[in-house]
């Protein structure tokens, strides 16, 4: 579920790679990776609550690019005890 200003919105958020039920992982196949993917994550963190994500690019031709991101701030309101 997303929600925005405790509405449920009827979007459905599905990352690419949701690992262990939670890790976020997003995949891309570019040149290189750029602060635009990496708020992407950013903000696929928030919206599902998780607080680790990784993005992947296997653009580069020979080698994989990637990046380890971490949200300890969660904003509007306090992290489900859960997860």
């Amino acid at each position: 579920m997303v929600s925005y200003k405790n509405r449920e919105l009827q979007t459905k958020y599905k990352p690419d790679l949701f690992v262990f039920g939670s890790i976020i992982v997003e995949l891309k196949a570019v040149s290189a990776l750029l602060t635009e993917h990496e708020a992407q994550v950013f903000n696929s963190l928030r919206i599902s609550r998780q607080p680790v994500g990784y993005l992947l690019n296997f653009g580069r031709k020979g080698e994989l690019e990637w990046k380890r991101l971490i949200v300890t701030d969660f904003r509007g309101g306090e992290q489900d005890p859960e997860h």
